[in-house]
């Protein structure tokens, strides 16, 4: 009985491309009490691995995250034994904007914590008791009260390619950093405000709207399904996109079109551009905005001393890294002074 993946990405990549079948990328979270995360997380393996199904999916006491990708032809199938689940019946599954036959390459299902990495102590709040949910023209509605603050509930790197328009973006690492810094520097006596919070596919929002509503907040709401639901109303509905610029994805898409809007810039040579890449030497393997002319000089490095490494042969490489480990600065980008500028 198979319970992990056995096949690299470099094998799963052609079987990929031979299959020529159509894939859809979609993502899901249920916050639920669930009293054998393993044995859950081996039943999911055993059976989405025999519909072809990859991604990265956290399971933990508290519910599940995840994000996949499978062949649109088993979608029913995968679906249905959702609705099996007990906790999963009234799921609300966000379909990507855009699909790529290689989002993900594994089927990764691990045991964690938590499903999101917060930081927080939960049993000091009760995190069923979380902000009103808004579709998108409910959104856009309370974007227009001057008594709201559009909080992004996301990292800098995510927001720095897209975000709300005159949305207040934190400049942090990780959603674990968030919650403190937004409340002691961005919503420091301001409890009579609206707070109108935003995220990928709302999985933070859920436990921040929660967290803060327990801070004393009472006008707490957050977009339900997130910037992928948002941009699917606003094209089926033909409402107004108050999103400028592309939504970040963790997945290898690495962003989808919200906007038209090109906001940031390339990290090397400082030319428009809005989408990442990670360093090629896999001793790095640093998260940088990076056009397509720099790749091509850099070779998909982020900088001439890891250029340098990964012409190296792979005897060198593996020598040059015995002993060492990799320096974690994959979500420093612009922060790191690492990556070269090119003039």
């Amino acid at each position: 009985m198979q319970l992990y993946n056995k096949l690299s990405s470099n094998e799963r990549e052609k079987i990929l491309e031979a299959s020529n079948l159509e894939r859809i990328t979609l993502s899901f979270y249920k916050y639920a009490s669930i009293k054998n995360p393993s044995k859950l997380r081996d039943d999911l393996f055993i059976f989405w691995n025999s519909i072809d199904v990859l991604g990265r999916i956290y399971i933990a006491n508290e519910g599940i995250n995840a994000q996949l990708s499978l062949p649109k032809k088993n979608l029913n199938t995968f679906s249905n034994h959702l609705m099996k689940i007990y906790f999963l019946k009234d799921l609300r599954i966000n379909v990507a904007l855009q699909h790529n036959l290689k989002s993900f390459l594994k089927l990764k299902i691990k045991v964690k914590n938590k499903i999101v990495a917060d930081g927080l102590n939960d049993n000091s709040f009760d995190v069923t008791k979380k902000g009103e949910h808004l579709n998108a023209k409910e959104f856009n509605n309370h974007m227009k009260d001057k008594n709201s603050i559009v909080l992004d509930m996301r990292n800098h790197y995510e927001s720095e390619i897209g975000h709300f328009k005159e949305a207040i973006c934190p400049d942090v690492d990780t959603f674990r950093d968030s919650l403190s810094i937004i409340e002691r520097d961005i919503l420091k006596n301001k409890k009579n405000k609206k707070l109108l919070m935003y995220c990928t596919g709302g999985i933070r929002c859920e436990k921040a709207s929660a967290y803060f509503k327990h801070k004393g907040f009472q006008n707490v709401y957050q977009l339900e399904g997130g910037i992928i639901e948002y941009a699917k109303q606003v094209k089926e509905q033909g409402l107004e996109n108050n999103f400028i610029g592309k939504n970040f994805v963790f997945d290898g898409r690495m962003a989808e079109e919200v906007g038209k809007q090109v906001i940031a810039n390339c990290h090397q040579c400082g030319t428009p551009f809005d989408i990442h890449t990670n360093c090629a030497n896999d001793a790095c393997h640093l998260l940088f905005i990076q056009c397509n002319d720099c790749k091509e000089i850099m070779e998909n490095c982020c900088s001439y001393e890891c250029r340098e490494t990964f012409r190296k042969p792979f005897d060198e490489k593996k020598v040059l890294r015995k002993g060492k480990k990799t320096k974690y600065d994959i979500f420093k980008k612009g922060r790191t002074t690492k990556v070269s500028r090119i003039n």
